[in-house]
């Protein structure tokens, strides 16, 4: 056998590296490395030594005006793509082309929800998993989550909100603002949930990059939850959380006009506080999701100490037995936490 050159290790190396983002990628290079010069790490980490020195100069406020005109009409007609979000800003007097609002568009991260034939790919390196609620009944808090991203307009700029869901009770577990589409801030939002409600059985998604990458994947793969992901540009198969969306911007975000993120921040805290704990849910039958969550999540633990086993083709699998009192004394815990965030308010 012969050994592999120099080379072949440095290919291997750029290729495991082109699976993280560019601006994780320009993270990791050190100016101040003893050995390694700043255009042999940009060699090695697969960008151009250009990227590393450009400072982005943000949106015209032309751009962002017309990046809120469109989140505004994305929400009543989310079919539009391209080429109908065009005419409609031209027929409302904007002298725009397709090649702009498609640039809008991809760095708002919109699709549009028609159907394409080969257009469910994830980022390169990134595997995609199979959709598992079809016909799945979801009957109690934890047994399936979800969650998606957003644009958030603001005065001067933009920020991206992620949240995660429980499908069951609507309720929103945890969340987090970024500027950037990184899945950094993905993964944070997904551990703050597992470490204070438990992890669901399965976690269900979009195709997008952030929720292919290796972090979050491997986050959920580790807690043993399943994997489900909707088809690309397939909104229904996420539509409680699109609903959540189209609720915040109506009552939160359009009535304000934030300068900083900190204020942004602030006012999208408030508001959860307020839809979870306060605001009534039709599909709860008037019930705020707080109050549906929490007794449902305490009888499902209930439910699971009398459980030892469960038939599986028939074979009999043990199922560990759910440490009751951990649960219960987590919940408490964050129950009072949530409690005193809305006597705030």
């Amino acid at each position: 056998r012969q050994d592999r050159g120099a080379g072949g290790g440095q290919l291997f190396f750029g290729t495991k590296a082109e699976a993280l983002g560019r601006e994780v990628r320009r993270g990791m290079i050190e100016p101040d490395h003893p050995d390694l010069s700043i255009g042999q790490q940009c060699k090695l980490l697969s960008i151009a030594r250009s990227s590393y020195y450009y400072e982005p100069k943000g949106e015209t406020e032309q751009n962002l005006g017309l990046m809120r005109q469109i989140d505004e009409q994305f929400l009543e007609t989310p079919f539009f793509g391209v080429r109908q979000m065009t005419w409609h800003l031209r027929n409302d007097g904007h002298l725009v082309n397709e090649k702009r609002i498609r640039r809008l568009m991809r760095l708002m991260g919109l699709m549009p929800i028609y159907q394409k034939p080969n257009t469910s790919r994830p980022a390169k390196g990134h595997k995609t998993y199979p959709y598992l609620l079809r016909g799945l009944r979801v009957e109690r808090p934890n047994q399936v989550w979800c969650s998606d991203i957003t644009y958030l307009p603001m005065r001067r700029g933009f920020l991206y909100l992620v949240a995660i869901m429980d499908w069951h009770t609507r309720k929103v577990l945890s969340w987090r603002i970024s500027n950037t589409l990184e899945a950094d801030f993905c993964v944070e939002a997904l551990n703050e949930a597992i470490h204070k409600f438990e992890p669901p059985d399965i976690m269900n998604t979009d195709q997008g990059s952030q929720f292919t990458s290796f972090a979050w994947t491997d986050r959920l793969r580790r807690t043993g939850v399943r994997i489900s992901m909707d088809g690309k540009g397939r909104f229904l198969d996420n539509i409680f959380i699109e609903r959540l969306w189209r609720t915040l911007k109506y009552e939160c975000v359009y009535l304000h006009a934030w300068e900083i993120g900190s204020e942004a921040k602030d006012g999208i805290r408030k508001w959860m506080t307020f839809y979870n704990h306060q605001r009534p849910h039709s599909a709860l039958g008037g019930r705020p999701p707080a109050v549906v969550y929490w007794p449902g999540l305490l009888y499902t633990s209930d439910a699971a100490d009398e459980r030892s086993s469960v038939d599986l083709g028939g074979r009999r699998i043990i199922k560990k037995k759910k440490n009751k009192r951990h649960i219960r004394n987590n919940s408490v815990n964050v129950k009072r936490q949530e409690q005193t965030q809305e006597t705030n308010m």
